[in-house]
């Protein structure tokens, strides 16, 4: 199956496409402005979507993930990506500033609990705003799990996915000189953030590719390339978190937490297959979390659009839409 007839298959499980009824800029401080839209039942159960990367920005497929007559959906562009500005700025971008705009959000939009919906990093954000929050937390339902420990970064950029992919493995290290090899990250960085333009756009396109490259179980080989301004931005906001470890303050934080979400229902949908966040980390939350159901997809991987996943994501989705108990309402 080829990755068009994939996405293709994806789709048919979502629920048909949807205007906003709501869209505006959001101040939040620090010279950011972030982009918030809302879709569905204005009265419905509010779910806030959590986009991936940090850097992704949201999409309008990612509204189709939730019954419009059961759910009040918000999605918003994180700070520095997809249509908030400053664009591309690291400039007071931090995971705290983040929960903080979050729960903004959430106050402006005058919603006192929601469900929270995130993938990959938006997984890791969703479960440090439950624990930051739990109060404004009925469930969350995650996909591609990332805790942001060291561990995982040196599977992704220390060589670990490299050996499954060793061709594209060398065409993302081979920018890079050898003396400098030992930390991709930190190298990657001084490039990104040289001030030059075509350098930062440059390198920026060699992280996207690596990434999107491994994403879905379906690719083969280097995707397409990146539109320039998308990928400079996404792989500086991705970089600059990765350099500071998601701004946590210890290794295992999110595991180390589970405590304060241990009464919240949730959901983990994992491809067995992921290639950039493996599946040992939805497996060790799964262990710690007594309300948690684990989905793991047999043959998928990373993507939000794997068939597979979509499918078991919408599922989830509709179960809680139709049996409100499950999240205490």
């Amino acid at each position: 199956m080829d990755k068009v007839s994939g996405q293709k298959r994806a789709v048919s499980h979502l629920y048909p496409p949807i205007d906003p009824f709501d869209q505006r800029m959001l101040e939040v401080g620090d010279g950011h402005r972030v982009y918030m839209e809302q879709c569905g039942n204005p009265d419905g159960i509010p779910v806030v979507v959590l986009h991936g990367g940090p850097g992704g920005g949201c999409s309008p497929t990612m509204r189709r993930y939730f019954d419009p007559a059961i759910y009040r959906v918000i999605l918003f562009d994180q700070r520095g990506c997809g249509r908030s500005r400053p664009h591309a700025s690291v400039e007071a971008n931090t995971t705290w500033h983040l929960v903080a705009d979050i729960e903004q959000i959430r106050a402006t939009l005058e919603i006192d609990r929601w469900v929270v919906f995130g993938g990959s990093w938006g997984a890791t954000l969703a479960l440090i705003y439950g624990q930051e929050h739990p109060e404004r937390t009925l469930g969350l339902v995650l996909r591609g799990v990332f805790l942001m420990t060291q561990g995982e970064l040196d599977w992704f950029y220390g060589g670990g996915a490299g050996k499954f992919w060793p061709d594209l493995w060398a065409r993302f290290t081979g920018l890079i000189p050898a003396d400098e090899q030992d930390d991709l990250i930190g190298a990657y960085h001084r490039r990104l953030f040289s001030g030059d333009i075509q350098t930062e756009t440059r390198f920026g396109r060699a992280w996207a590719s690596w990434e999107n490259a491994l994403a879905s179980i379906d690719n083969d080989g280097p995707g397409g390339e990146s539109p320039a301004e998308y990928a400079r931005a996404f792989a500086r906001l991705e970089n600059h978190y990765f350099q500071n470890h998601g701004f946590l303050s210890e290794e295992q934080q999110i595991l180390n937490r589970m405590d304060r979400i241990a009464h919240i229902p949730g959901v983990i949908v994992q491809g067995r297959y992921d290639m950039i966040c493996p599946p040992a980390a939805a497996h060790a939350l799964d262990h710690l979390w007594p309300k948690s159901r684990l989905h793991m997809v047999p043959r998928a991987g990373h993507a939000l659009s794997e068939p597979g996943i979509s499918a078991e994501l919408v599922r989830s989705m509709d179960s809680f839409g139709r049996n409100p108990a499950l999240l205490g309402l």
